[in-house]
């Protein structure tokens, strides 16, 4: 198997330009064409000579992986499946064949704006109760590569303005490949984004969110829809190793006045969340903070005992948290009808292989 250019930074090129004997300047070139010209093939790189692409081709290869599946929402909001490499689903084929993962982004356009909302892992470790990610289980940590191909492959790779890590999986429990997508998206060398482009969404995964904090300029939303500690662990098992109270003092440490926001996600769950007990809780817990709390329409999902708050109680609970000087929005879904919204990436896919031995059967 050949090793993908995709995913590494200007030094590491500089080892494979040296391996492929070519110039030392033939790093900057291949990182552009990763990068800003998105190329898909090293023979599309024309500034080397035929030689070293030939070279290059003998181990590498750039390593965009091509979406296999695309569904249209009637919004206009797209997700994507793609595959990743080395990672395999629990499942087995009915030949016997062991299926390979898959997974989703979800490009979400907004007028001037088009957001890709990236995975980071397929499957997921954190096991919250409402999602449909955490139900699959885990399947691995995406590499810098798989991550970046979703930039890549999207169809609208050249009109993205945002990103926001908030696909499958936690992205801090993948901290080195996520901090590395990163680097390239905000990198001269990269895509040149400012970092006020982009934002991470995590539950609280507290070693890697203080290393994130000290390490990068991005956005910063949390996963928090509970305030009382026993309720929240109830539907996310990470209360009980990252409590909610000791990652919001972590938040506190750190200065949200200026460019980089902190903002929390509360998904509103009829008669478990969305009490005035729940607002005031908030408030308290959040109390002196910079930050926003977007309130999110909770998306059915099969065996799980809740469904969505009604809208004038949404409206009751963010019209009470911003009399207590929080602003808090309610969020408007996307992709409901694609299964592309908070919560429902699950990834589900079927092989080529698959449908021919259906077709065989």
């Amino acid at each position: 198997m050949k090793t993908r250019l995709l995913g590494m930074n200007p030094e590491e090129l500089r080892k494979v330009a040296a391996e492929a004997a070519l110039p030392k300047f033939a790093a900057g070139q291949m990182a552009r064409w990763l990068y800003v010209k998105k190329v898909r093939d090293i023979n599309q790189m024309t500034d080397i000579s035929k030689e070293g692409r030939a070279r290059l081709s003998e181990k590498y290869e750039v390593g965009v992986s091509a979406w296999t599946d695309c569904r249209i929402s009637s919004d206009g909001t797209k997700k994507y499946l793609f595959p990743v490499e080395g990672i395999f689903g629990r499942g087995s084929s009915a030949a016997g064949r062991t299926e390979k993962a898959a997974v989703e982004a979800v490009m979400i356009p907004d007028k001037d704006r088009a957001t890709l909302c990236v995975s980071s892992q397929s499957g997921c470790r954190m096991g919250c109760h409402f999602c449909m990610t955490g139900r699959q289980g885990f399947h691995g940590h995406l590499s810098a590569a798989d991550i970046m191909s979703q930039f890549i492959a999207a169809d609208e790779s050249d009109m993205l303005t945002n990103a926001v890590f908030m696909g499958m999986g936690e992205p801090l429990d993948n901290y080195d490949n996520v901090m590395r997508a990163i680097e390239i998206l905000t990198a001269p060398w990269g895509f040149a984004w400012s970092p006020k482009r982009i934002t991470l969404s995590t539950i609280g995964v507290l070693p890697a969110l203080r290393r994130y904090l000290d390490e990068s300029r991005c956005h910063l939303a949390v996963s928090l829809h509970n305030p009382f500690s026993d309720e929240r662990l109830s539907v996310m098992p990470v209360e009980k190793t990252w409590p909610i109270r000791d990652v919001v003092e972590l938040i506190r440490q750190y200065d949200f006045s200026g460019q980089r926001r902190v903002s929390f996600e509360y998904t509103m769950f009829s008669g478990f969340n969305d009490t005035k007990r729940h607002a005031d809780a908030l408030i308290r817990l959040l109390s002196g903070l910079e930050c926003r709390v977007n309130l999110i329409r909770f998306h059915k999902i099969p065996d799980f005992p809740y469904g969505t708050s009604p809208d004038v109680i949404m409206e009751n609970f963010r019209d009470r948290l911003g009399r207590a000087g929080i602003t808090a929005t309610i969020r408007t879904s996307r992709g409901e009808d694609i299964l592309a919204a908070c919560g429902m990436l699950a990834g589900k896919h079927r092989t080529l292989q698959d449908r021919e031995t259906d077709n065989e059967i």
